[in-house]
């Protein structure tokens, strides 16, 4: 059973969420969490009765940063979380959305050559945290979506996204078509996906500085959006289903960039 931070009371009766911290939940975002933002966890909550020695070295490490350490019933975290805790949750300081600003600051100060993803409408907490986990695991730099009509950083975001929502900048714009000319004033290739074109991803440059666009689920990209690409790709599909969901579309494409970024020899460095 994983077992409280020594020297922490063990408050199994509170039930109560705490006011105004948001909730990251499973091993892999709550170990996240602790590596890049302890200094704002609240507390831990951890299930009762529960063997895993990764929820233990959760709780280790917990109390080496002096978190508090919550032991809960099962049913307790399940509230919180619909049921897909791993027997950890934390309470932290909620981690805001960057901003235009945050944006240019990003770009103004890149060395490596840009990899941005851009959502155009993801309304799915689903879609959005498995982006954001390819995302960061493709090396991108950020991925912007809009403020209105798109999944924010709620507690679904961070759990699928397996802590990529804590290290990976999340850029919400106010106008997608207007932040798409900024960031060609940048000499950033803005590259969407469509699944008409006749031009496949792997004929495209990919390597160059590059913002790659992906559409809503079902939807796709919207007019104006797809007005501001340079160039519109698509996937190869030979079987009978027409389109991908936009979480694996996106792995296949930054992964593409990755490919094509990497040294001669094909090792990544």
């Amino acid at each position: 059973m994983a077992k409280p931070a020594k020297g922490r009371k063990n408050f199994s009766k509170k039930t109560a969420a705490p006011a105004s911290l948001a909730a990251v939940f499973g091993i892999h975002a709550v170990t996240s969490l602790l590596k890049h933002r302890a200094g704002q966890v609240s507390e831990l909550w951890v299930q009762q009765g529960r063997e895993d020695a990764r929820l233990q070295a959760l709780v280790e490490e917990a109390g080496q940063l002096q978190i508090p350490v919550v032991t809960k019933e099962r049913e307790q975290l399940d509230q919180q979380t619909a049921g897909v805790h791993q027997g950890v949750l934390a309470w932290a300081q909620p981690r805001q959305a960057g901003s235009e600003k945050d944006l240019e600051d990003l770009l103004e100060n890149l060395e490596a050559t840009p990899l941005l993803l851009v959502l155009d409408g993801v309304t799915d907490p689903h879609n959005l945290g498995a982006c954001l986990r390819s995302a960061e695991a493709a090396g991108a730099h950020a991925v912007i979506t809009t403020k209105d009509k798109s999944a924010g950083l709620n507690p679904t975001v961070r759990k699928v996204a397996c802590g990529a929502a804590e290290t990976l900048p999340l850029i919400q714009v106010t106008n997608l078509a207007r932040t798409l000319r900024s960031l060609a004033d940048y000499g950033i290739w803005i590259l969407g996906t469509a699944g008409e074109t006749p031009t496949q991803v792997y004929q495209a440059d990919l390597a160059r500085p590059l913002a790659l666009v992906m559409g809503a689920e079902g939807k796709g990209m919207r007019r104006l959006t797809r007005e501001h690409c340079d160039q519109l790709v698509a996937l190869p599909m030979a079987g009978e289903v027409s389109s991908l969901n936009v979480s694996v579309a996106t792995g296949i494409v930054l992964y593409e960039a990755v490919r094509q970024r990497l040294p001669e020899g094909g090792a990544a460095e």
